[in-house]
């Protein structure tokens, strides 16, 4: 099934995506309906179909509890182009993944803006990545039941401050920017995905394809890393792990290709849609 977020004459809603409409879900926001549990039976009273050009899209989850757990670094080639735009900053042992956190007030949602912070921000880039959603509270998970706590799948584009980014010898702030988290269009249940997923991921500006590649192709898999981190952390229902970028973000062109003012991005991964937002 296909989960959404969406305001209706200024009320906020979770709803089932089912084509091209929209049906309420007697739930008060995503996060609730995560830790509930029984996802069937709130689906089984789902209510009247809206169209969904009626309504308006959110982010699906629009405030999430805790920071972001993001994955750097984690596909071969855009390892490679990340020490070709600053071997210092993107120093990485091969087998280790590299973890950041990114703050999120709010996820930009569908057709939402990116804020560029001009005076703050001057090397602007974008990062298509499979965000991967925990059901279950986690801890001391084997890599081979990993499927078994995850709640479903999202896009999110770990938009990054390069300038910021590297300027500051870490990442936190130069990803953690407001604006710097679009996310949606919606979450795919797990059932409706094979584990681990194998799908095809691409990143395009102003229509130009900018990166494509294929979730399979991760260096550090989503069970793997789950394994990881949980051998020393408890991992929350609603636990939002975006997994890395391949290759084709703006630093990696000579020369580069940030974004600017008006520039569309848009992020897509098979099964799950576009994420497509403006830079402002």
């Amino acid at each position: 099934m296909k989960l959404v977020t969406y305001l209706q004459n200024g009320e906020e809603y979770v709803g089932l995506l089912e084509g091209g409409a929209v049906r309420p879900l007697p739930c008060p926001d995503m996060n609730t309906l995560i830790e509930h549990g029984d996802l069937a039976g709130i689906a089984a009273r789902a209510g009247a179909e809206t169209p969904l050009k009626a309504v308006t899209l959110l982010a699906p989850i629009p405030r999430p509890r805790q920071d972001v757990i993001c994955l750097g670094m984690n596909y071969k080639a855009h390892l490679a182009e990340a020490a070709g735009y600053d071997a210092e900053a993107f120093a990485k042992e091969k087998p280790v993944a590299v973890y950041f956190s990114k703050r999120v007030t709010e996820a930009v949602p569908p057709e939402g803006l990116i804020q560029s912070h001009p005076g703050l921000v001057e090397r602007l880039d974008y990062e298509a990545e499979l965000a991967v959603i925990l059901g279950r509270t986690a801890r001391n998970v084997r890599a081979a039941e990993a499927g078994e706590y995850i709640f479903g799948y999202t896009i999110v584009n770990d938009v990054s401050a390069r300038d910021v980014q590297t300027g500051h010898k870490q990442w936190y702030f130069g990803k953690s920017l407001d604006g710097f988290t679009p996310m949606g269009p919606c979450i795919v249940t797990a059932e409706e995905l094979p584990f681990p997923p194998a799908l095809d991921i691409s990143a395009r500006v102003n229509g130009e394809v900018r990166q494509e590649a294929n979730t399979a192709w991760l260096i550090n898999s989503i069970g793997e890393v789950l394994e990881e981190l949980t051998a020393g952390m408890t991992l929350l229902p609603g636990t939002v792990i975006a997994t890395g970028t391949p290759a084709g973000v703006g630093m990696g062109f000579d020369p580069p290709k940030f974004l600017k003012s008006g520039d569309v991005v848009e992020c897509e991964i098979e099964g799950i849609g576009v994420l497509r937002n403006t830079v402002e």
